[in-house]
């Protein structure tokens, strides 16, 4: 037994610079989390899920992720996702119009989490192989069947918020692999036909009534546009440094809809202020830099392209939330990364985080195209 824990630790392997600005992001979302006043269920599910998550973080970063460079891993792994979300549209759980959760006793799963990371896998594994290639339009139009039977799979549940996440990975991941102008112009312009007939045919209508209320918040706040209308009162509300932890009124008083979740960014900003505001983004800043620096010394494209996948997958879900919560963007149902409550999404991040650890020791050395 002792032999076995020499043998872990001899395996672990820890990047810090990842580790401490995640785990200050978690704590905050905790500290967002707790009432102060004796009613915790949240803060205490949320401290068992981060539990559960560094677990999985610190074993991920023991195991030799080199392996799911081959074709016969990546693919079964890709095709078992989109076997688990097409199940999900049968027999799901459907929470406030969505059938996005399998739901086992007091516990609920949701699917397009680990999905986000199972496309960044997928998509690194094409362009390690063919990014010299990138300029041919037929490779951007492959990767973008890949991503598009998951975007859907994702999108008919409807997870809206979910399926913007899995096309910004795309795009992103795209533009970095070295897209020509001309061919980013044509992604452009077909994503504004697509956006055209999604409005016209597809969106339901509480979903058009999200994006009417971005473009006038002030329209309906009795309606669509109250939860975006408290959340930019509770980010005003908080000054520059905030009404102090457990003080916030738009939230315990239950102003703010879902702060745990959705709004936890308008939360902690109406506790903390633009202070604590400017600091949260400077760990997310210290998070992706961290993760940036590792994808460029890797020793294979496999890995700099999932590490920047991470980046791009992080940087989408961040910038969305902060910007709804600050009624820039629609409310679309994202999560702040290692933040927001929920265990599929928090669960999933620090398995990535773990993966790139593991990935920066065993990939250090030349570089191999």
């Amino acid at each position: 037994m002792i032999g076995l824990g020499l043998k872990f630790r001899e395996r672990l392997h820890v990047d810090w610079y990842m580790f401490v600005p995640a785990a200050l992001l978690s704590l905050a979302g905790l500290v967002t989390m707790d009432s102060f006043s004796g009613e915790n269920y949240f803060f205490f599910r949320q401290s068992i899920w981060l539990l559960v998550s560094l677990i999985i973080f610190f074993v991920a970063t023991t195991v030799d992720w080199r392996f799911l460079r081959r074709t016969r891993v990546l693919v079964p792994i890709f095709v078992a996702t989109l076997i688990v979300l097409a199940f999900l549209l049968v027999v799901g759980q459907a929470t406030r119009g969505a059938q996005s959760w399998f739901q086992f006793g007091a516990f609920a799963f949701q699917p397009s989490d680990p999905a986000k990371l199972v496309i960044v896998l997928m998509l690194s594994k094409y362009f390690s192989r063919r990014h010299v290639e990138i300029k041919n339009l037929r490779h951007i139009l492959v990767s973008g069947v890949y991503a598009l039977l998951i975007f859907l799979l994702v999108f008919l549940q409807p997870d809206f918020g979910g399926a913007i996440v899995i096309f910004g990975i795309w795009l992103g991941m795209v533009l970095v692999s070295g897209i020509s102008k001309k061919h980013f112009a044509f992604v452009v312009i077909l994503g504004i036909v697509a956006s055209a007939i999604l409005w016209t045919s597809v969106f339901a209508p509480y979903q058009k009534a999200r994006i009417i209320s971005f473009i006038h918040p002030l329209a309906d706040v009795r309606g669509a546009g109250y939860n975006a209308y408290q959340s930019t009162v509770a980010v005003g509300s908080g000054g520059v440094l905030g009404k102090g932890i457990g003080q916030g009124s738009q939230s315990k008083l239950r102003f703010l809809p879902e702060y745990e979740t959705d709004f936890i960014f308008a939360a902690f900003t109406e506790e903390w202020g633009f202070v604590g505001a400017v600091i949260l983004l400077l760990s997310c800043f210290v998070l992706l830099a961290g993760i940036t620096s590792s994808a460029q010394l890797a020793a294979t494209n496999f890995e700099t392209f999932f590490g920047l996948g991470v980046v791009i997958w992080l940087s989408v879900q961040i910038a969305i939330n902060a910007g709804m919560n600050m009624g820039v963007l629609p409310v679309t149902g994202i999560t702040f990364p290692f933040m927001s409550y929920g265990g599929s999404h928090l669960v999933t991040e620090w398995f990535a985080l773990g993966m790139l650890s593991s990935m920066k020791r065993y990939s250090q050395g030349p570089r191999v195209i």
